[in-house]
C-alpha cells in the first residue's frame, strides 16, 4: 500500500491498528491448532498413497479429526464474524477512542472478521492438504499459488482504489477463498473412493444457523440504539445483550453439534494415535 500510494498515511495507520488487532485471534488460537494437527495428519497418513491404499483405521481417524476441526473452525469463525460486526465499533472506541471508532476503523474491523473466518477454514484445510499431498502435488499447488499472486496484486490495487483500505482486506479474502477452494478439491478427491466424508464438517444444523442469524440481528439492532454515543450504561447494556446472545448461540451449538463436543472433550489439545505397525 505504501509503495503504490493508494492510501494516505492516516488510512494506513488505521489499517495497521485494525490488522494487528484482528490478527491476534489467528496467531493465538488458529495457528497453534494448525501447526499441531499438521504434525498429527503427517504421522497418521502416508504420502504418495491414495486413501484406499492405506490402513483404513488411520484413514478413518484422520477423516473424523478433519471433520471435527472443520466444524470447530467454521463455528469459531462464524462466532467472530457475527459478533464482530456488532461490536467492532465498541472495541475500537474502548481501544483508541473516537479517532478509531468514528472513521473507517469499524468497517475495516468488520471486514477483517470475515477474513478471520476464511483464515480459520483455510488453516484447517491446508494443514491436512500439505500433510497428505505428495511432493509433486505440493510443487504444483505452490506453482498455482505463485501464478495467482499477480492477479492478487492487481485486484488489491483496484479494490483499494475503489473501496479504500477495505479493498485490501477484500482482496485478501478473495485470495484466501481461492486457497480454500484448492484444498477442498484435494480433500474431496482424496476421500472420493472411501466411505468417509470429512467435508461434512462444513455443514451446520438449521437450528444453529438460525441462532447465529438471530444473534446477529439482535446485536445489530442493539448497536444502533445502545452504542456508542449513549454513555457507559448503554454500552454495558449492549455488552450484556451480546453476552446473552453468545451464551445462547454456544448453548445451541453444544446441543446440536454433539460429535464436535465429544471431540473437544477427548482429543483437542492432545492429538494422539497408536503407532503404526511396520
Amino acid at each position: 500500500m505504501t509503495f503504490l500510494n493508494v492510501l494516505n498515511f492516516g488510512d494506513q495507520g488505521v489499517y495497521d491498528i485494525v490488522n494487528n488487532l484482528g490478527s491476534l485471534v489467528a496467531r493465538l488460537i488458529f495457528q497453534p491448532i494448525e501447526e499441531s494437527f499438521y504434525v498429527f495428519f503427517a504421522k497418521v497418513l502416508e504420502r504418495e498413497k491414495d486413501a484406499t491404499l492405506q490402513k483404513q483405521e488411520d484413514v478413518a481417524v484422520a477423516a473424523a479429526v478433519l471433520e471435527s476441526l472443520l466444524k470447530l473452525a467454521l463455528l469459531s469463525g462464524l462466532t467472530i464474524t457475527v459478533f464482530g460486526f456488532a461490536y467492532s465499533q465498541l472495541a475500537l472506541d474502548i481501544y483508541g477512542g473516537a479517532m478509531l471508532s468514528s472513521g473507517s476503523g469499524p468497517v475495516l474491523l468488520r471486514s477483517y472478521c470475515l477474513y478471520v473466518l476464511l483464515l480459520a477454514i483455510n488453516g484447517v484445510t491446508e494443514c491436512f492438504t500439505f500433510a497428505a499431498m505428495s511432493k509433486e502435488e505440493v510443487d504444483r499447488y505452490n506453482f498455482v499459488m505463485l501464478a495467482l499472486s499477480s492477479s492478487f496484486l492487481v485486484l488489491s490495487y483496484l479494490l483499494t482504489r475503489w473501496c479504500g483500505s477495505v479493498g485490501f482486506i477484500l482482496a485478501n479474502c478473495f485470495n484466501m477463498g481461492i486457497r480454500i477452494t484448492q484444498s477442498l478439491f484435494f480433500i474431496h478427491r482424496y476421500y472420493q473412493r472411501s466411505p468417509h466424508r470429512p467435508l461434512a464438517g462444513l455443514r451446520l444444523s438449521p437450528v444453529l444457523l438460525g441462532a447465529f442469524a438471530l444473534s446477529g440481528g439482535v446485536t445489530a439492532v442493539s448497536e444502533v440504539f445502545l452504542c456508542c454515543e449513549q454513555g457507559w450504561p448503554a454500552r454495558l447494556a449492549h455488552i450484556a445483550l451480546g453476552a446473552f446472545c453468545l451464551g445462547a448461540t454456544l448453548g445451541t451449538a453444544f446441543l446440536t453439534e454433539t460429535k464436535l463436543v465429544h471431540f473437544l472433550r477427548t482429543q483437542l489439545g492432545v492429538p494422539r494415535r497408536t503407532d503404526k505397525t511396520t
